[in-house]
């Protein structure tokens, strides 16, 4: 509920503080004495567009703070996504700037005008002639008939369903599309992971191959080399391992004499057992190296297939090679493999709209039971509302598609006149009488869900005193569930609330402002005097204005 609104330097205002309270509150004062400037600077402050002319004095800033008690609103979710501190007492405030900038604040913390306009629809409902137009909104009339109906847990749970429906069967519409465009590329992608295949690479087998590829295109210097290197060990006159024998033996005789030469007697005869070893290797190797011309071409046409399918694809080497099989094994798999993945997707879709078409059968059903007592209270609330032969037609019809809350399809129509055809509101009805149905569904859904407070701006215009009583009892009964502010030009409305504020104008120095006061009992009789018979009040208007505060 709104607590408290403050309000500088904005049109006729130069600083206005005002305290509301809970139940029905009043607002009168003459026609232009300032009453659209109070909603207007409401307006503002929970985000309404505004520019240079809301500021009264263009040389100091326009503010504009409203306090709302938002304990009952259950709010919490909506301040942690906008990440905003929530407090149960939270202050907005507006400033417009001489520069024409505008900044907005919540508890203090800098926000949008988007999300102000998010926070305005669950604090403020401004009820006037022309948000009747909402009547005629097929998801409005749903909302009515689900509050009646308790459907706020059964519809949240069928969009959390159709959410997860909706994406499952985008998913399913990717997996058919991508088989379509990969289906047309199966062969190609076939043919080119059969060519790797049928290669069977190893992938160390590229260096392997190139190495012996050098040593066959060498071997006549391999076997030159190796020959040397035989006879330079063995040869009986200058030969290494002769030489080294030679050494050995004399190293031996003085080896009993000291230490230190037996130790270089062992180290060369370590020496010569490595030489002898390395002289069988190179005899091996020599006898082994041979050019045989059929394992050289062998593995040219074996390296050059390997070239040729790196050159093919665009790589460099052998696990690049790789990696583009894996990749086609894939494209060929998932086109092979389609057919089981799409039915599966589709077995997944199927699970999901059982359960969806099972709670929108809840909610239908909530609804058929909700819609009878629905019609009931309406024609009895425009009944007292001076149309007693208001009647209304209400059918669901099932849906074949997913709708945003449920699978029905509404006809909401009306017929105002006795005998009359039903026909849909915003065709038969008239601003009158949509007034009504709209005050009327208010009045319905303030005792079923939780509304913000709600402003009435002379809603009232054109009516009886008659049916006015029965508007004012209306906003009392609806006051003990919310927050009502009524502006009013009725006597008989004014009369009924729990609070009185006047708005009037005042001119000092030439200059006029708009003020609001809140009246105590005797300024109210005099106010609501005044409105009975004039400025000039009479004793009769007096005396009937306390017999309507009491």
């Amino acid at each position: 509920m709104l607590h408290n609104l403050s309000i500088q330097n904005y049109a006729l205002i130069d600083q206005l503080t005002i305290n509301f309270s809970d139940g029905l509150s009043i607002i009168t004062g003459e026609t232009g004495s300032g009453k659209s400037i109070l909603l207007g600077a409401l307006g503002l402050v929970l985000g309404n567009r505004a520019d240079l002319a809301s500021l009264k004095n263009n040389e100091i800033k326009c503010v504009v703070e409203a306090e709302f008690n938002i304990q009952a609103y259950v709010l919490q979710d909506f301040f942690e996504k906008k990440d905003l501190d929530y407090e149960d007492t939270t202050i907005i405030r507006r400033e417009i700037l001489p520069s024409g900038k505008s900044r907005a604040f919540v508890n203090d913390t800098p926000v949008t005008l988007s999300v102000l306009g998010e926070l305005k629809s669950k604090l403020i409902d401004i009820h006037s002639q022309h948000q009747t137009l909402q009547l005629s909104d097929v998801l409005f009339q749903f909302s009515v008939i689900d509050a009646l109906a308790k459907n706020d847990k059964r519809i949240a749970s069928f969009k959390r369903g159709l959410k997860k429906y909706n994406t499952l069967v985008k998913e399913l519409l990717l997996l058919k599309e991508n088989q379509e465009n990969e289906t047309q590329q199966y062969e190609y992608n076939l043919h080119l992971y059969k060519e790797l295949e049928e290669a069977n690479f190893q992938l160390n087998e590229q260096s392997e191959l190139e190495e012996k590829l050098d040593l066959l295109n060498n071997v006549e210097d391999i076997k030159v080399s190796l020959s040397e290197a035989i006879q330079l060990t063995t040869n009986e006159e200058i030969g290494i391992q002769g030489l080294l024998h030679n050494l050995e033996n004399s190293l031996q005789k003085i080896s009993t004499f000291s230490k230190k030469y037996e130790e270089i007697s062992t180290r060369v005869s370590s020496v010569k057992i490595e030489l002898d070893d390395v002289i069988t290797e190179l005899e091996n190797e020599n006898e082994n190296v041979e050019f045989n011309p059929n394992e050289l071409e062998q593995i040219n046409d074996r390296l050059q297939l390997l070239y040729s399918l790196q050159k093919k694809h665009q790589v460099d080497t052998l696990e690049g090679l790789n990696e583009i099989k894996e990749q086609l094994e894939e494209k060929v798999g998932s086109v092979e493999n389609a057919t089981e993945i799409i039915d599966k997707k589709q077995e997944e879709i199927n699970g999901v709209a059982k359960k969806l078409d099972e709670v929108a059968v809840l909610i239908s059903n909530a609804r058929n039971k909700a819609i009878p007592k629905l019609k009931k209270e309406l024609e009895f609330l425009l009944s007292e509302l001076g149309m007693p032969n208001a009647r209304f037609s209400i059918t669901l019809e099932p849906s074949e598609t997913y709708l945003s809350n449920g699978k029905d399809e509404l006809k909401f129509l009306f017929s105002a006149n006795k005998g009359g055809n039903f026909g849909e509101l915003k065709k038969v009805a008239s601003g009158g009488e949509l007034s009504r149905i709209m005050l009327s569904v208010k009045k319905i859904l303030s005792e079923n869900i939780k509304l913000p407070t709600i402003i009435f701006d002379e809603i009232d215009t054109g009516v009886s005193g008659e049916v006015s009583n029965k508007i004012a009892n209306i906003m009392q009964q609806m006051s003990q569930y919310m927050q009502v502010m009524a502006i009013t030009h009725l006597p008989q409305i004014a009369s009924k609330g729990n609070s009185h504020y006047k708005v009037y104008k005042k001119e000092v120095k030439g200059i006029t402002t708009t003020n609001l006061k809140q009246l105590d009992t005797e300024e109210r009789v005099v106010e609501i005097a005044e409105m009975l018979s004039g400025k000039d009040i009479s004793e009769s208007a007096l005396i009937h204005a306390k017999e309507l505060l009491n």
